[in-house]
């Protein structure tokens, strides 16, 4: 926990000081990171908030460095040549954005390869990029820490799928535990000879094994990787998911074994083209399906996750101090937006304290979804008035930011949607509504009824503000106001609060003091 934090949360309360200032954050504010895969070369440059960072530039060529390498025991010559051009035009790129250096990894292709030292020497000699060639435990290692940072609590298993390989790591208490790796990446099964029986009795033995050596892992499975990613969107398709958010989408063991039916059963282009898949990654689909199906049944997780986050992420979360990454991503993206785009930046933290005595029972999990949507609450005033709401929720339900299932990011969105216009019936986000029952939409639009009044009691920093009590059990709302702040309580700004007595059914009391 961050000690600036512990000893200022009388002004910032329980999530403590936003650390996007302190010199240790703004050191990470751009990083660079290339991974060198079997399947892909892909260069990531973060920015921003150092705990929750933005992709400031996310670039991928798919090379198959990997393809053929079970037979030739070379790299894909190919794919050396596509990879050092991708790696030129990358370096070339990071010198004219100023990034001091690239963290350049190479995974199981160039770690397995006889010229995998012959390719690093030659993109050196050509590029003054050095590779970092990762053994498989900690390839699984930093994808495991990739998960890390978009999931701070977690614990479960993690299976990162590449080219040539697929990690296991078990996450839990904020550490990485027991690591294994295997040579079940979709470029190596389509190599097995002996047709589909044969790849899938490889599979079969491979996981048991590597169970017997993991233990059991009965928590939640992680999915990382590109092959997983095209999956879930597969998966999506197939289920007419509303929100198209890969990172923190769920799936079941049901789910899955349906959408297996459903990829064996349809037209590969077809799929590939409604599920916006590309051609050399729904080529491999067959090959990771038949790992899933498997990993599922072997190793039983109570649910499985899809995490955008993997090694990349990891190699930035490997350069925070753990003062960062004891930080609730979501909280610190949301002070990040706020302090970049608000109007007033602080406000929102006044905002919070306003509303929360209509949540006094909410559980922490709800109590940050609350403070994030207060710290967004002015973020999109650019916007037109007419479309004001509705960029609102888009921000929130299609922001990068971690921390967040769907349904909160939809909670997080209709609260939004609400700070900016009374009804949500009638437009275009509707099925996403369906992501949150009916008490989670109704606390949802009090919220943003709430953050809808406050904002026109809106005043200079640091000045008391008006104050809400809550009787439930009465059904009475009271405002107390400062005397210094009556004209600030005009018509408008009682219709919204009548607006807002409504939404709790309760009669209102207003009250002047000082």
């Amino acid at each position: 926990m961050d000690q600036t934090a512990e000893t200022d949360t009388s002004d910032y309360g329980l999530f403590g000081r936003p650390l996007f200032d302190d010199p240790g954050a703004r050191a990470l504010s751009r990083v660079g990171v290339v991974d060198v895969g079997s399947n892909s070369v892909r260069m990531v440059i973060f920015d921003g908030a150092a705990r929750s960072p933005a992709y400031f530039y996310n670039e991928k060529v798919m090379c198959e460095l990997g393809a053929g390498l079970s037979d030739t025991g070379r790299l894909n010559p190919r794919g050396r040549e596509r990879a050092m051009a991708a790696l030129l035009r990358f370096q070339a790129l990071a010198k004219d954005l100023g990034l001091p250096d690239l963290h350049v990894v190479a995974t199981a292709a160039v770690r397995e390869a006889r010229d995998g030292p012959e390719f690093c020497q030659e993109v050196e000699a050509q590029t003054g990029l050095t590779i970092n060639v990762v053994d498989g435990e900690e390839e699984a290692r930093l994808s495991a820490q990739g998960v890390l940072l978009g999931w701070p609590g977690a614990y479960g298993l993690i299976c990162d799928i590449g080219g040539s390989s697929v990690e296991l790591a078990e996450i839990g208490g904020g550490e990485v535990g027991r690591r294994m790796t295997s040579a079940l990446g979709p470029l190596k099964l389509r190599d097995i000879k002996g047709g589909r029986r044969a790849r899938k009795a490889h599979i079969k033995k491979t996981l048991e094994d590597m169970r017997d050596q993991m233990g059991p892992q009965r928590d939640r499975l992680f999915l990382v990787g590109g092959s997983w990613r095209a999956f879930a969107r597969l998966d999506m398709l197939r289920r007419g998911y509303p929100l198209n958010v890969l990172h923190e989408y769920r799936m079941t063991h049901k789910s899955v074994q349906e959408t297996i039916k459903f990829i064996e059963q349809g037209d590969p282009d077809k799929l590939r083209s409604q599920a916006g898949v590309s051609g050399s990654r729904m080529a491999l689909i067959p090959y990771a399906m038949d790992v899933l199906a498997r990993l599922i049944r072997t190793f039983k997780p109570k649910d499985i996750a899809i995490s955008s986050y993997g090694i990349r992420e990891g190699l930035l979360y490997q350069q925070m101090p753990q003062r960062l990454r004891d930080r609730d991503p979501l909280i610190e993206a949301s002070r990040f937006a706020e302090a970049k785009d608000a109007r007033l930046p602080g406000f929102g933290k006044h905002l919070f304290d306003f509303v929360i005595p209509l949540f006094k029972s909410a559980p922490q999990q709800k109590m940050r979804l609350i403070k994030a949507a207060c710290l967004l609450h002015d973020v999109s005033w650019r916007a037109h008035p007419d479309y004001r709401a509705e960029v609102c929720f888009e921000y929130v339900t299609r922001a990068n930011m971690s921390g967040l299932k769907h349904s909160e990011r939809v909670f997080i969105g209709l609260a939004l949607q609400h700070r900016y216009r009374n009804k949500r019936e009638g437009n275009r986000f509707a099925p996403l509504y369906e992501l949150l029952d009916e008490r989670e939409q109704k606390q949802a639009e009090i919220l943003g009824k709430a953050m809808r009044f406050g904002a026109m009691l809106w005043m200079k920093p640091n000045v008391a503000m008006g104050k809400l009590r809550f009787f439930p059990k009465k059904q009475q709302l009271d405002l107390i106001l400062p005397k210094n702040a009556a004209p600030l309580f005009n018509e408008v700004a009682e219709a919204r609060f009548n607006s807002l007595a409504n939404a709790v059914k309760s009669e209102t009391r207003v009250i002047m003091r000082g």
